[in-house]
């Protein structure tokens, strides 16, 4: 609207130029072509196109794209032209009705004797420079600014003061001429080039470990040194604007620096130059972008030139790219640009064009000299963003539509070198990368984690170093690395509290000691009973020898009924020691084994050895090529089997034989077994009598699975007395009808049944 408004307002007033234009936008939404579509409409489109023309030639195109095919970017140009010439006609009906007459003007044109004198002079030696590719930019540079010099005198020499007068012009018209004219009648490039040649590519991702992200890219002369900074989803940018969104949470900003050309001069803030080629490398890597669920970080990338002969724009575009992925954005694809030039001969007297090359990478020379610099980048997939920029009064839209092929090539090339050195985003595991965790809360949590005009919040950063933003009930939280990360979150899981697990470890404050345990806050002012028998792994006598009021404690939930009452144990956390029992076996654990053939005890039914020795073949805990016989790895015996052992040991018989006796000798009281679990069990008359009046707490008891439910497992304890065994997990696959365990009685439910504890390998 608002070119075509200018254009308008041109044709009515007295300034003479070459117009009217017709300025249209394309978009594209499920395939299909909208002109001039709505903000709600381009919000969905993955195409949004802007087309300048006059009534038969390109003036501007300006494009971003969520990569779009070159052929159906090609078909929106075509369809984008007719459209655009629909609003030339009512501009010169209004001017006809309303405009004003055209004020004459006179060209200041360079006189032809001025310009064959400097041709004279200049001619050969400017083609000696340009037909050298050994010259580098600011070599060429100084070379042609001699010659120049060389002219100047000789034209002080003959006292032409008319000539001196126009002499850069003049220089200048005389240089295109010839480069103009190499390109045409020999397809030669300054530099050496073929026309669709690349100049040498080199890349590095990850130069900076310090930084976020960082990379650096070369192609040629120009050189561009990209750095990435993530941020908080608060640090996004704020914009004032009528449309579109509130904030901008990708930012690349471009700068290019006197020094680059090898000048020296005072940087004043950005200028026009700065702020386009800016837009238009974050226009490019806008589409590779993940969407914001995926990736809630505010991104901004910094493009320093570090030195330039063209093209740095889409130089930003390739070292970007690689910085993203340096910081492990996980981006769907790189995104490379190249620019395509121009060099065009035109009728003197029609003004239209007879030849033409295109020109593919374009030096900052061929740029000066040329007629285009079509700015196009993309993934191999298709086109992100593309700019156009012009010098004469329009260019036929054939020559724009058949530069996309070479830009294409030339696109690939790129490609390949920044996918050899940094393909798939890089792994943040360093501990400079940051960190962002997003949590939900009710409002009450909010407001207690706040604290009174957020003096808690802020203590919180100030004490840690990180970041914490509030926004309809999700707490963001930005930290430098994971160590602080942590140091947030333990402190929030202190104030807030998070959702309860069994097996989850918390860190909480003894409140009050009883007799029978201790009381714990923990996890934002929950309390849990730290019971006297999960207090150590040792038997402990008394709650105070181990803890006391106001303590620092690590602690596991094991467990957690339906009226809310939670279950700590400290000693799940403890390493676990050996007992001396333990240790006394295993010192003599290859005597026991080689014992073990011919005085272990088996099963009640001594002749059904096929079952225990296949359970035996697949235990983990016998090694193959091993000699032995369906009996338990490790035998506790008493002093009484010991002594009748030795009596055997004395006079030699089979081992079946000793086998039975041994399996008789099972009978005894005060025998000791080894259970699957690992845990020595002591077997007395009064097992055979146990009844619930005599079960009490901490008694261990050989058991069998009786029944598998959905929560736990109902056991036989023996003499008909039934037992609850709760799952610490979700996992039950491991327990089946039969099964053998040693329980622990832990504490008897309302209905006085007994609740065991499964006892574990010490």
């Amino acid at each position: 609207m608002a070119a075509n408004a200018t254009s308008a307002a041109l044709m009515l007033s007295d300034i003479p130029w070459g117009g009217p234009i017709g300025v249209i936008r394309i978009g594209r939404i499920c395939g299909k072509f909208i002109i001039n579509p709505t903000m709600d409409e381009l919000s969905l489109s993955d195409l949004n196109l802007v087309y300048a023309c006059t009534k038969d030639k390109t003036l501007m195109i300006d494009v971003q794209a969520r990569e779009i095919s070159e052929k159906d970017l090609e078909a929106g140009l075509r369809l984008a032209h007719p459209e655009a010439v629909k609003y030339l006609e009512p501009q010169v009906r209004l001017a006809a009705k309303a405009g004003k007459h055209k004020k004459e003007y006179k060209l200041s044109m360079v006189s032809n004797r001025t310009l064959e004198k400097v041709r004279d002079l200049a001619a050969a030696p400017i083609g000696a420079v340009f037909t050298d590719p050994s010259y580098g930019k600011f070599e060429r540079g100084e070379a042609l600014e001699n010659i120049a010099q060389d002219v100047k005198r000789a034209l002080e020499e003959e006292g032409d003061d008319e000539s001196l007068k126009v002499l850069p012009k003049a220089v200048d018209t005389v240089r295109k001429q010839i480069v103009r004219k190499r390109v045409i009648e020999e397809g030669s490039r300054v530099d050496g080039r073929r026309l669709d040649e690349v100049r040498p590519v080199y890349c590095e991702a990850g130069n900076f470990p310090v930084l976020h992200g960082s990379s650096l890219f070369s192609r040629g002369d120009t050189q561009v040194l990209c750095t990435v900074t993530l941020g908080a989803p608060g640090d996004a940018q704020r914009l004032d604007s009528l449309v579109g969104p509130p904030t901008k949470r990708f930012m690349l900003h471009y700068s290019f620096p006197p020094f680059s050309i090898n000048e020296v001069g005072k940087r004043v803030g950005l200028n026009r130059r700065e702020v386009g080629h800016g837009t238009l490398a974050e226009k490019a890597l806008l589409a590779v972008l993940p969407p914001e669920e995926d990736f809630p970080y505010t991104v901004r990338v910094n493009s320093e030139v570090m030195a330039s002969d063209g093209s740095t724009s889409m130089a930003t575009v390739c070292g970007g790219s690689m910085a993203l992925m340096d910081a492990g954005i996980p981006l769907r694809e790189h995104v490379a640009g190249v620019s395509v030039g121009l060099v065009s001969q035109v009728d003197p007297v029609t003004g239209e064009i007879k030849d033409y090359r295109i020109l593919t990478d374009i030096l900052g020379l061929e740029d000066h000299l040329g007629d285009m610099d079509f700015k196009i980048a993309g993934t191999r997939k298709g086109v992100t963003a593309i700019q156009l920029d012009i010098k004469p009064a329009g260019i036929p839209l054939d020559i724009i539509c058949e530069s996309l092929e070479p830009a294409y090539k030339g696109r690939l090339q790129i490609l390949d070198h920044m996918e050899r050195e940094i393909n798939v985003p890089r792994t943040q595991d360093d501990t400079n990368a940051p960190r962002l965790a997003t949590m939900k809360f009710s409002n009450d949590a909010i407001r207690r984690l706040i604290g009174p005009l957020g003096v808690l919040k802020r203590k919180i950063e100030e004490e840690t170093g990180a970041r914490m933003s509030v926004s309809d009930g999700t707490l963001t939280i930005v930290a430098k690395n994971q160590s602080v990360m942590d140091k947030v979150q333990e402190k929030i899981d202190f104030i807030v509290g998070r959702e309860i697990e069994v097996g989850g470890i918390y860190k909480g404050v003894v409140t009050s000691v009883k007799e029978y345990g201790a009381f714990v806050e923990f996890n934002g002012g929950q309390q849990g009973l730290l019971h006297i028998s999960e207090l150590s792994h040792e038997p402990v006598s008394r709650v105070t020898d181990v803890v006391s009021v106001g303590q620092h404690l690590t602690v596991m939930c094991i467990s957690q009924d339906v009226r809310g009452n939670i279950k700590l144990s400290l000693k799940a956390t403890l390493p676990q020691r050996k007992s001396s029992l333990q240790n006394a076996v295993e010192q003599s654990r290859p005597l026991v084994k080689e014992a073990s053939n011919i005085w272990a005890s088996i099963e009640d039914k001594p002749n059904d050895n096929k079952e225990n020795n296949s359970q035996l073949e697949s235990s983990p805990s016998i090694e193959p090529n091993t000699s032995v016989s369906s009996i338990p790895s490790i035998l506790i015996r008493s002093a009484a089997e010991c002594d009748e052992a030795d009596k055997y040991a004395e006079t030699p018989k089979s081992s079946s034989k000793l086998i039975n006796k041994s399996s008789n000798s099972r009978k005894r009281k005060n025998q000791f077994e080894h259970d699957s679990t690992g845990s020595d069990v002591e077997k007395t008359e009064e097992e055979d009598l146990l009844t619930a009046k005599n079960l009490k707490l901490g008694t261990k008891v050989a058991a069998k699975v009786h029944q598998v439910r959905a929560r736990g497992l109902v056991l036989d304890l023996g003499n008909g007395l039934r037992g609850m065994y709760r799952f610490e997990t979700t996992k039950n696959a491991e327990f089946e009808v039969g099964d053998e365990m040693v329980v622990e009685c832990m504490s008897f439910s309302a209905k006085g049944v007994p609740v065991m504890s499964r006892v574990k390998d010490e």
